[in-house]
């Protein structure tokens, strides 16, 4: 079988489908797997790759049973810019950012579209070559692909992890074979909700396959979670103080690791700079600043004290962290964006969190993100507008954590509840099933509605053509069943 991943754009987009592909290699070794990302993020996905066990790289390979191979392809992709949330004031002052984004920006983003779609058509135009399934992990690296997908008949998974869906998904959804969504949606009240003659699928591995085997072709709309990497889980109390150890600071000392994702979030960098020192009587502190802002945030190493390869301060600055898994696992309260990604990872890890969302992203699908899981009780929320006007009220949410062990350890709880560990797993069965059905011929053209099916439903819609043998058997039956009846 034959499976094309595609994701990029940012680090939540990659991270969840290297979960999947480690997961379709493992169900099924001899699949053979392409994964295709922006230019931007091509070195990452090699970069976090790298110990999967598997060979990576850009030339064609054979997958085996000892060494799986993946290919990895750069595919051009342009990015609708938009910011939301803006009041008049902020657009005149933010004039460069309106001219470099989203009038120059949009035009660059356009042409690279273009140039993507024409990648694709003829990437996936030769028969030999095209896959059985396209994993599309959202993110606009993955539009012109869906759109080359659809003429081609190919069919593609989706899987939207905010609680509120992108414009490239939002595009893609209404000819997708199934939308995985990472989140419950009973549990949001700010999710676009299917219809209700619709309603969504919080499936098991077990029933996903009957799903997906329905047989009408529409697209279903399952619940699957988030997929994170399995070093992402749980520690225990002697676990969390050796990882402190690790990166060298005190285990008797509580932690904070404060992160913006791979590329940095200025925001949170310029609140940390005002706050640091008080927040260092309080606790440990892990900064990371992000690629992006790690050279503006240099300064703040004059707080990290070393001797003999010895930290003798309680403050760690990295531009990157290669095994966050384990930085976040020494945590005891982290500060970050409220990525879906990163939320799930947070879950996976039971961490008390403090979420920071940046509000004018579009759709401001991290506020919704952090705005659900605040108001089940899970994360503290502070917005980011917030943050910036009073940078002290994210050093009042650290210390009255700190002060206050059984909330934080509550708020863990909470938060774990919500992680979905078989998610990858989950996923990799649709794409399997549907890889099988695709080689065979039977996966129907997608219609024009999202929505779900009961076992009831599954009966009436499953149009599975009866074998020559089993039309044998029955009229056998038949034949045996008149005999009884006449005698």
């Amino acid at each position: 079988m034959k499976f094309l991943v595609v994701g990029g754009g940012s680090g939540g987009h990659i991270t969840p489908a290297v979960a999947v592909v480690r997961e379709i290699l493992e169900q099924s070794p001899r699949s053979k797997v392409e994964f295709w990302t922006d230019k931007k993020y091509y070195k990452n996905v090699v970069k976090i790759t790298t110990e999967l066990g598997v060979r990576w790289g850009s030339r064609a390979g054979a997958s085996t049973r000892t060494e799986p191979y993946i290919r990895v392809r750069k595919i051009s992709a342009g990015k609708f810019r938009r910011y939301s949330g803006w009041t008049p004031i902020q657009w005149i002052r933010n004039w460069w950012i309106v001219i470099k984004d989203l009038i120059f920006g949009n035009i660059i983003g356009f042409f690279q579209f273009v140039i993507g779609l024409h990648q694709s058509f003829w990437r996936l135009l030769p028969k030999s070559k095209r896959p059985d399934v396209i994993f599309l992990k959202g993110g606009f690296v993955g539009l012109p692909v869906g759109i080359v997908a659809k003429h081609f008949g190919i069919p593609y998974v989706i899987h939207e992890s905010d609680a509120v869906p992108g414009l490239a998904n939002r595009v893609l959804m209404k000819h997708a074979a199934v939308i995985a969504t990472g989140w419950k949606e009973e549990s949001s009240t700010n999710q676009q909700k299917p219809e209700q003659d619709q309603p969504v699928c919080n499936s098991s591995i077990t029933q996903i396959d009957e799903i997906v085997n329905r047989g009408d072709g529409s697209p279903v709309r399952i619940f699957t979670g988030i997929p994170v990497a399995v070093e992402f889980r749980t520690v225990s109390r002697t676990q969390q103080n050796a990882l402190k150890k690790s990166f060298g600071f005190d285990p008797e000392r509580p932690l904070v690791v404060v992160t913006g994702g791979s590329q940095g979030a200025e925001n949170i960098n310029e609140a940390m700079r005002k706050i640091l020192p008080e927040m260092l009587e309080l606790a440990s502190v892990g900064l990371v600043a992000g690629r992006k802002h790690y050279e503006s945030m240099v300064e703040l190493k004059r707080y990290e004290d070393w001797n003999r390869a010895k930290l003798q301060s309680n403050f760690r600055l990295w531009e990157f962290n290669s095994a966050m898994h384990e930085l976040l696992g020494a945590a005891d309260i982290v500060i970050s964006r409220a990525g879906a990604t990163t939320i799930a990872e947070l879950a996976a890890l039971e961490k008390a969190t403090i979420l920071v969302p940046f509000e004018a992203l579009p759709n401001s699908h991290q506020l919704r993100n952090a705005e659900d899981f605040a108001k089940a009780g899970a994360v503290v929320m502070i917005k980011d507008s917030a943050m910036r006007a009073d940078p002290r009220s994210l050093l009042a949410e650290v210390r009255h954590l700190i002060r206050a062990p059984k909330e934080r350890s509550t708020l863990a709880q909470k938060l774990h509840r919500e992680a979905a560990p078989d998610a990858a797993a989950r996923l990799a069965v649709v794409l399997l099933q549907i890889a099988r059905q695709s080689e065979k011929g039977g996966v129907a053209k997608p219609k024009h509605r999202v929505g779900c099916v009961t076992k009831n439903s599954i009966k009436k819609t499953a149009t599975v053509r009866p074998t020559r043998q089993q039309k044998r058997l029955r009229k056998v039956e038949k034949q045996k069943t008149h005999i009884r009846e006449i005698d």
